[in-house]
């Protein structure tokens, strides 16, 4: 085994995970129907679609490190 290999063998390994799953439904009823709404009073849809899915889905960020 070289040193670059043991190196990295030393290293802690840092990753990213996302996760995204739909809410329950009667949140994502309310998510749906407010960028309906938002949409139908002539929102931008550059505003709009974005928060609806912000409530819609359950989307969480994890940070992980690994040692070895």
């Amino acid at each position: 085994m070289n040193r670059a290999q043991l190196e990295g063998l030393m290293v802690p390994r840092v990753g990213l995970t996302v996760d995204i799953h739909p809410r329950d439904l009667p949140i994502a009823l309310i998510g749906t129907a407010g960028g309906a709404f938002a949409l139908w009073s002539d929102a931008p849809a550059g505003a709009a679609i974005p928060v609806a899915l912000l409530i819609v889905l359950d989307i969480r960020v994890r940070r992980w490190r690994r040692r070895n």
